[in-house]
């Protein structure tokens, strides 16, 4: 009986099992030690053999791929797992280094720095394009010349740029069209101490010689005398600070302004300000309602606080104390560690003030930075807060300037000397 399928024969198996006949099958029989590379299997790897890694040689000489019977018999009798034996590595690649640490802190250390210097030039970029350099200075007739140190005009007006009619209402800023002048400092930075000093918004002054900062034409001075604060409902930013460099002598170099929209803005972004309010008072005009003790002002009720006059005893001279309390309680919560280091206070305290800060065309960031810290520094008693000496009133109950104390004030601001002149 033919044992082989349909048609085979023993000639026509190819050479087959030749020499098998009889009946125990071949593959029962002990298989001959494979050394080449083109045995049967799976892979070139013999019948019989268990399966290995990929990339795995299981000869140590022999050729990649194939493996004997007999060769490392003892790894397959010892229980061990499968190659085991060689190094504790199944790939026989033997013991691994020890991991370089100094190297790996390096690395980290360096990605540090990148990521660092990434986002501070991204903040820089972002924050540089939101700046609105709108005030000209070039403009500006016979300025005073130069003295040491720097010197800022800080304003703050009431201007209702970019607010809805419910911003309006809530923060009681009135709807008038056009913006003027609700506050007004010079900030003196300098090596012997910085100095801030409040112009009061009544304070009278002389209009000078100007030229007009949208039509270019020339006024001539006419000894017209008014409210310092005329002088920017008269020809804004340009004309005030003519008024101001004529009328003290002193050289501004720089001119920062903000609205009622960017300064309520600003407050909330830092979760409020904390002040102390030795009296409380209430004034319909500005909204402002509080009692007497410390409490956390929100933006509207910090407006309110700054705006307000006729509730006050001292009317104008009061409110600019006031005010420099204000900014100074604003300035110390503001550089604090969980502001300047939480990016989810930072960015909207700063994309706030931005949005609404006006400022010359030569004020670069690195500028803001110095005001702004400088502020903070004579807040926190680095420095000395005044008013500007006044010494009674005139027509109109405009506050009268002391000319003595004022030209002694100027002639320490120019030459960057300690302040010793004292304002109320």
């Amino acid at each position: 009986m033919n044992d082989w399928p349909q048609g085979w024969t023993g000639d026509s198996r190819g050479g087959y099992g030749r020499g098998s006949a009889g009946a125990r099958p071949e593959s029962a029989r002990a298989m001959r030690r494979v050394q080449g590379g083109g045995g049967g299997g799976y892979g070139g790897q013999p019948y019989g053999e268990p399966r290995l890694p990929p990339g795995m040689s299981p000869h140590r000489g022999g050729v990649p791929g194939q493996r004997g019977y007999d060769d490392d018999y003892d790894d397959y009798n010892t229980g061990q797992v499968y190659g085991g034996g060689r190094g504790g590595d199944p790939y026989g690649r033997g013991p691994r280094d020890a991991p370089n640490w100094g190297r790996r802190f390096k690395r980290g250390v360096l990605t540090l720095l990148v990521v660092v210097l990434v986002v501070f030039i991204g903040t820089y970029f972002w924050a540089d394009s939101k700046l609105q350099r709108d005030v000209d200075l070039s403009k500006v007739l016979e300025r005073p010349e130069t003295g040491s140190g720097t010197n800022y005009l800080i304003v703050g007006s009431d201007s209702r740029e970019g607010m809805t009619a419910e911003e309006k209402k809530k923060l009681h800023t009135g709807s008038a069209d056009g913006k003027r002048t609700d506050s007004m400092m010079i900030l003196h930075v300098g090596s012997n101490g910085d100095t801030m000093i409040s112009l009061p918004r009544d304070s009278d002054v002389e209009i000078p010689s100007y030229r007009g900062s949208e039509s270019g034409k020339l006024f001539p001075a006419e000894g017209r005398h008014t409210k310092l604060n005329a002088a920017y409902s008269e020809d804004g930013p340009e004309l005030l600070v003519r008024t101001v460099e004529y009328n003290t002598g002193l050289h501004i170099d720089h001119y920062a302004e903000i609205g009622f929209g960017g300064f309520a803005k600003i407050v909330d972004a830092v979760g409020g300000v904390e002040m102390n309010i030795p009296k409380g008072f209430k004034d319909e005009k500005s909204g402002a309602d509080f009692k007497s003790g410390k409490q956390t002002l929100d933006g509207g009720q910090s407006l309110a606080f700054v705006r307000t006059r006729y509730a006050l005893p001292g009317s104008d001279l009061d409110r600019t104390k006031n005010q420099q309390k204000f900014l100074s309680a604003l300035a110390n919560q503001t550089a604090t560690p969980s502001t300047v280091l939480n990016p989810f206070k930072l960015y909207p305290t700063m994309g706030a003030g931005l949005d609404t800060l006006v400022v010359d065309k030569d004020m670069g960031l690195f500028d803001l930075a110095e005001m702004f810290w400088a502020m903070k520094g004579v807040s926190g008693g680095e420095g000395k807060q005044m008013n500007m000496p006044v010494s009674g009133t005139g027509v109109g109950g405009n506050l009268q300037w002391d000319k003595t104390k004022v030209k002694q004030l100027v002639s320490e601001l120019k030459n960057d000397e300690k302040v010793t002149v004292s304002g109320d």
